[in-house]
């Protein structure tokens, strides 16, 4: 269970505007270096794996869809580093994506809360006028129907007085 404290401290960061636009430009300051991560990931590989017995990345393009394709988590099999240094490449490189992709993740779930938060409070505006509106109806109608009741007890009280002998 998620401390009340937790859950108040979340629920004012997350509504808060500048708080939502950071998480965009972190989201994509990740992208951006993660980019970068994959392309320099690729070279380094390259360089690596370069002359190794049985190194199947053997050339930049294959090193840029192994990157990728291990960044991603895809996996395939077809390429992979069989050096010490290729595997610590790869080791950071993982590392990297998956906390790239736990940012973006973040970040765009808070877009999502944002949008359904400020879809909340209109409607919630819109309930609320509503609501004024039907109660004053009701009132106005109550009384109405007082004044009404009145009139018709004055008549029968005023009848009753009338019809005595």
């Amino acid at each position: 269970m998620v401390p009340s404290f937790l859950v108040s401290v979340l629920n004012r960061l997350f509504r808060n505007e500048v708080w939502r636009r950071l998480h965009a430009q972190a989201a994509l300051w990740v992208t951006v270096v993660m980019t970068a991560v994959l392309l320099a990931g690729a070279a380094l590989v390259g360089v690596a794996e370069s002359g190794a017995p049985h190194a199947n990345i053997t050339s930049y393009p294959k090193a840029l869809w192994w990157s990728i394709e291990t960044a991603t988590t895809v996996g395939y099999g077809d390429f992979y580093p069989v050096t010490l240094w290729g595997r610590v490449i790869a080791s950071l490189l993982m590392l990297s994506a998956i906390t790239a992709f736990g940012v973006i993740t973040a970040a765009l779930a808070t877009w999502f809360v944002g949008r359904a938060e400020q879809d909340m409070i209109r409607l919630s505006k819109t309930v609320g006028s509503h609501a004024r509106e039907d109660a004053e109806a009701l009132r106005s109608e109550l009384h109405t129907l007082h004044e009404r009741f009145d009139h018709v007890e004055n008549l029968i009280r005023d009848k009753g007085t009338h019809s005595a002998p």
